[in-house]
């Protein structure tokens, strides 16, 4: 396997993002199994955007500057709303009694939303992968497809430690009320500058 590959994809994957910092905050309220829930979803955010690439899509996505716009600001409008919702104590930072806890399915779908929603993945798949297909493989799809397994196993295995890491803090954290205003707002401040960093991004 190619080291330049994996450390470039972990670079990628550990860096601050959407899916990290809804992993993180599901950790932070919802504890260890949940925060794994919501790094599954998150990792299933990306099977779109991998059959996008393979199938030729991502490259429409690429010329089309008005399905990428498109794309992008329904990215950015979603985005704006877990801002406002984390800081109404509603969004993915509300501690909920076990009673009205969401689903794992919620969960999931939550999480499928947020990287659904961010077309720089297909440009990622687009522009990055094919850089590690040797142009005199066989099968150059099935390679891709390789990588993007390999992509997808370290998005999971990086997002599912941030979200356990954020778990065993959640007893010091839950009880400060003080600490828990704090973290709101520092998600909700998080989730608007990843908004418009989304918003300023180019093609």
């Amino acid at each position: 396997m190619n080291l330049e590959f994996l450390t470039v994809s972990l670079l990628v994957v550990a860096s601050p993002g959407t899916g990290a910092a809804v992993t993180i905050a599901t950790g932070l309220s919802r504890g260890t199994r949940t925060a794994a829930v919501a790094a599954l979803g998150c990792t299933l955010g990306i099977v779109p955007h991998m059959l996008a690439a393979v199938t030729g899509l991502a490259a429409l996505l690429h010329a089309s500057a008005l399905a990428f716009e498109a794309v992008k600001f329904a990215g950015v409008a979603y985005l704006l709303y877990l801002a406002w919702m984390t800081w109404r104590e509603q969004g993915v930072l509300r501690i909920e009694p076990d009673s009205a806890r969401r689903t794992d399915w919620q969960v999931i779908r939550h999480a499928v939303l947020v990287n659904l929603l961010n077309p720089k993945l297909s440009m990622f798949f687009l522009a990055f992968l094919p850089q590690f297909i040797a142009k005199d493989e066989a099968a150059p799809t099935v390679a891709m497809l390789r990588l993007s397994a390999i992509f997808m196993a370290m998005t999971f295995a990086v997002f599912a430690l941030y979200g356990a890491f954020a778990a065993r803090m959640r007893d010091r954290v839950l009880g400060s009320a003080t600490a828990m205003a704090w973290l709101r707002r520092s998600f909700a401040a998080t989730f608007v500058a990843l908004g418009l960093k989304l918003a300023l991004t180019e093609r």
